[in-house]
Parts: structure tokens; sequence; C-alpha cells
């Protein structure tokens, strides 16, 4: 990849942001970046596997599926380019990946290895406050769920459970959930659950399935509570 080529994606992402001309040249001349290529169809990263490296995704999308503990349901949502996968997994207590990752379309990475990360962190104090800065806020948005009032109608139930349970805010998402599954999630029953989601599939925000719920726009269904 041409330099100047790489200087623009790398500025795509929150990691490099503000760091001068100078530091990314010095970075683009020391750091061993990969670069990984995949056509549609591929698995990219398996649930759980060990995070020893951050993917930057540059170009196409993604798939990722994440599923329950005991395997009662499952989500998947549409991740689009400019993305980067899980950095706050790199570090930490548990250093592993959370769902799997297929590609959707032609996909291009910069990967950068662990031992790598810590070399920038060391040398750019830029690129090491950016970094503390994506690690403090996963946490402070976590922490905000904890505390966040609980919703009164069983309309706002449903969308904060579709929220509580996606790793990105908005776009595409399908729930493999069977209505009386989600009915227990939520502490109600079934034929409230089925005349909440037939009412909201009627204006349009959801559409149902057999033991599947496909959201087109997750940030419309937060917007219409």
């Amino acid at each position: 990849m041409a330099t100047l080529q790489l200087y623009d994606k790398l500025l795509q992402f929150p990691l490099f942001q503000g760091m001068s001309f100078s530091d990314l040249t010095q970075l683009v001349a020391h750091t061993k970046f990969g670069f990984l290529k995949l056509p549609a169809g591929k698995r990219v990263i398996k649930d759980g596997e060990r995070c020893d490296r951050i993917y930057l995704l540059t170009n196409g999308s993604l798939r990722h599926e994440s599923v329950s503990d005991d395997h009662s349901y499952s989500v998947v949502e549409e991740i689009q380019a400019p993305a980067m996968i899980q950095p706050e997994c790199i570090t930490g207590l548990t250093q592993r990946f959370h769902g799997t990752f297929h590609t959707l379309a032609e996909v291009h990475f910069i990967t950068i290895d662990k031992r790598e990360m810590g070399i920038l962190s060391d040398t750019f104090l830029v690129f090491r406050l950016n970094l503390l800065n994506i690690f403090a806020t996963h946490t402070q948005k976590m922490q905000r769920r904890l505390w966040a009032r609980c919703p009164r109608s069983l309309h706002n139930r449903i969308v904060r459970f579709f929220m509580d349970h996606c790793n990105h805010p908005a776009g595409r998402k399908t729930f493999h959930i069977k209505m009386e599954q989600l009915a227990t999630e939520l502490n109600d029953s079934r034929i409230n659950i089925s005349r909440a989601l037939n009412a909201m599939q009627a204006k349009g925000m959801v559409t149902l399935g057999r033991s599947r719920i496909e959201i087109p726009a997750i940030e419309h269904l937060v917007m219409g509570e």
C-alpha cells in the first residue's frame, strides 16, 4: 500500500486522529503493519479466539454474531468500514474476542499486533491518549447502561433489550429469539410481547419471522420510542 494511501486509511480511525504529519511519517516508517484481504463468506474471527492484534476494517462489511451464554438466542449485526474490531479486548482480564465475524463482501484489513501496539503507545503520546480514551469511553458506556432508568412501557423495555445486546448502536440487526424466551428475559407474558412486537411491525420498525426479529436500522427504533 502506497504511503499516502496508508496515511489516509489510518486517519479514518480514532487511534491516529490528532497525530502530526511528522509522527505519522515516523509511525508508518517503523511500524510492522499486517494487511489482510478476504473474499465474501470467510470467517475472520471466532468467538473466544485470543485477541493478539487490532483489526482495522478499511473496506467492505462484516457480519458479527453474538450468542447468549445458554445459547437460547443470538444477535447478528452488520459492520461497515471503517471500523475497529473490539480494540478493548486486546488487554484486561479476558483478552478474547466476543462473537464471531464473517465477511459479507470483500474486505480489507490493516492489523497491528499487540507488541507493536505497545511500542506505538510508548513512542507517541497522542496514540497513547487515543487508546486510553477508547478504553475509557467503552467502560463509561457500560457503566451508564447499568444505572439507566428502567423503562416503564413494554415497548421501551423491548427496545432497551435490543440496544443492550448490540455492540454497535446503528445499522441492521437480526435477533434469533423465540417470543417465549424474550418474554422470560423481560419478565412478561408471551401474549404481551407478541402484541408489542406486532405493533412495532405495523409501524415498520421491525419485521417478524419464525424465531427471528429483523430490525432494518436500530437507530430509527430508538428514535421512535
